[in-house]
């Protein structure tokens, strides 16, 4: 991994860490967020996953508020920091354990 491969890899982790730590707070059976990205074209290729206990909690989450509160947390916190999300949406997947 180059160097500058790490500082944008730090700077994801830190954005992600905010919002899963948002989340956690207001979300039953929100569990986690994690991460793929191609640094080479980054951030059209980075790939957001929330995860779930259950199907349950996930799919109450998406009937919910909780989709729209972490595409604005998402895109609020990487604007913060220069990044700027063009398709936030589509980048977001949301899994069970």
């Amino acid at each position: 991994m180059r160097k500058s491969d790490k500082k944008i890899d730090k700077l994801i982790r830190e954005v992600l860490t905010k919002v899963c730590e948002d989340t956690l707070k207001g979300y039953d059976g929100f569990i986690w967020v994690t991460h793929r990205v191609e640094f080479s074209s980054f951030p059209q290729s980075l790939k957001i996953t929330c995860v779930f206990e259950t199907k349950l909690n996930r799919t109450n989450f998406l009937m919910g508020d909780g989709q729209q509160h972490v595409i604005t947390t998402l895109l609020n916190e990487f604007n913060r920091v220069g990044v700027h999300l063009k398709n936030v949406s589509k980048q977001i997947t949301y899994e069970t354990r």
